[in-house]
């Protein structure tokens, strides 16, 4: 369906499911240039630096490597084995060279997002196939943009090095007058130096590429909004995403419950079981507000954040449960629950009134209707 879509319609950036999709499709973000630039430059790096030591040891494997004896020269055999040992050595001499060229290219090619294998972009596509989509490709927008590119880059890399020697100049022919180990150990020198410089036209391409890279990755995978729409449905329809979405919903109404236990006059407690929260406003004169309830560990949550803001913790099982089963979180109390809550209230309040009096009130015991008494699964007592 998505490739159905006029890419006018698609106006919407991609979701997290739309991504992922395409990455296993084998689709992620990469930048040849900037592959191009970390493999080139490293490289290059790795020769100046490993230059000195690995130089003199090529240079007395090829000086080694032109000497034969006489008795060689009548068994051609052994010039076949002198060439393959001579082969072998001038491996292992690079074998460093040719590992890190090959960690430049993954981290070149991985640096943007990530390692992906995808089985599904190396089977074969009919479309591929199809000369019409050939010919655009080749003539197309996108081809005119590459060759317009490459054009650029030939400019900016031919144009650091034509400074490069030009600014060197009276070095270059003052080679010729040296020694020629001097002459050689400077040349080599020269044109390492040279070429990591000119990698830093290389380092502004790919510099530029990246950006331009990303923004063509994610205009590709652009949706319409019917498409996002159709994307929820088939997502909501599965029964694990439901049930995770049904949990983090939880989650974030517990959360907020909970924070706002700190604004309560009194908990309620079952005393281990269950736990209410209530708040009451007396210049309001309505009556009093569930701010949070639960059970369980919930319910412990509930008495401790009381206990660490000061707030009374009243002991009342069947008053508890009455509450938790009938109440919404946010919501007034029952009418038939007024009395006995309004029995904790004064107490509570009395409480706070003569802290530092002798004389404290006497503890309630609130009464419940027999309509709105419950067990620990919720079912009535009547």
């Amino acid at each position: 369906m998505a490739d159905e879509t006029p890419q006018d319609d698609k106006t919407e950036e991609p979701t997290a499911r739309r991504l992922e999709k395409a990455r296993e499709d084998g689709q992620v973000l990469r930048s040849q240039d900037l592959t191009i630039a970390v493999v080139t430059t490293g490289f290059l790096a790795s020769v100046y630096l490993l230059g000195f030591y690995l130089g003199p040891v090529l240079l007395n494997l090829y000086s080694s490597s032109l000497i034969i004896s006489p008795v060689a020269l009548g068994e051609p055999e052994q010039l076949i084995v002198r060439f393959a040992s001579f082969a072998g050595d001038a491996y292992s001499t690079l074998s460093p060279l040719f590992a890190l060229a090959i960690l430049f290219a993954i981290a070149g090619a991985t640096s943007l997002d990530g390692f992906v294998f995808s089985g599904k972009a190396l089977a074969p596509k009919i479309s591929k196939l199809n000369p019409i989509k050939g010919m655009a490709r080749i003539f197309g927008l996108k081809a005119l943009v590459e060759l317009v590119k490459s054009i650029l880059k030939f400019l900016l890399v031919g144009g650091i090095a034509s400074i490069y020697f030009y600014s060197n100049y009276d070095q270059i022919i003052s080679l010729a007058r040296g020694d020629t180990i001097t002459a050689i150990y400077s040349g080599i020198s020269f044109v390492l130096f040279g070429a990591i410089i000119i990698c830093s036209a290389l380092a502004v391409i790919a510099a530029i590429d990246v950006p331009y890279q990303r923004f063509d990755f994610i205009k590709k995978l652009k949706m319409s909004k019917q498409e996002i729409k159709d994307e929820f449905k088939e997502m909501e329809g599965q029964p694990e995403v439901r049930q995770k979405i049904k949990q983090k919903q939880r989650e974030m109404a517990e959360q907020r419950m909970l924070q706002d236990v700190p604004q309560a006059d009194v908990v309620i407690t079952n005393p281990e079981h269950f736990a209410v929260a209530l708040k009451y406003d007396a210049e309001s004169g309505s009556a009093p507000v569930l701010l949070a309830k639960g059970k369980g560990l919930i319910a412990q949550k509930i008495r401790e954040i009381a206990s660490e803001n000061s707030i009374h913790l009243f002991e009342a099982p069947p008053l508890a449960r009455a509450l938790y089963f009938t109440t919404e979180i946010s919501g007034h109390i029952p009418k038939a629950l007024y009395v006995a809550v309004a029995q904790v209230i004064a107490y509570v309040y009395g409480l706070e009134a003569m802290k530092n009096a002798e004389n404290r009130p006497e503890k309630p015991v609130p009464k419940v209707p027999k309509d709105y008494q419950f067990n620990e699964q919720g079912l009535t007592l009547n």
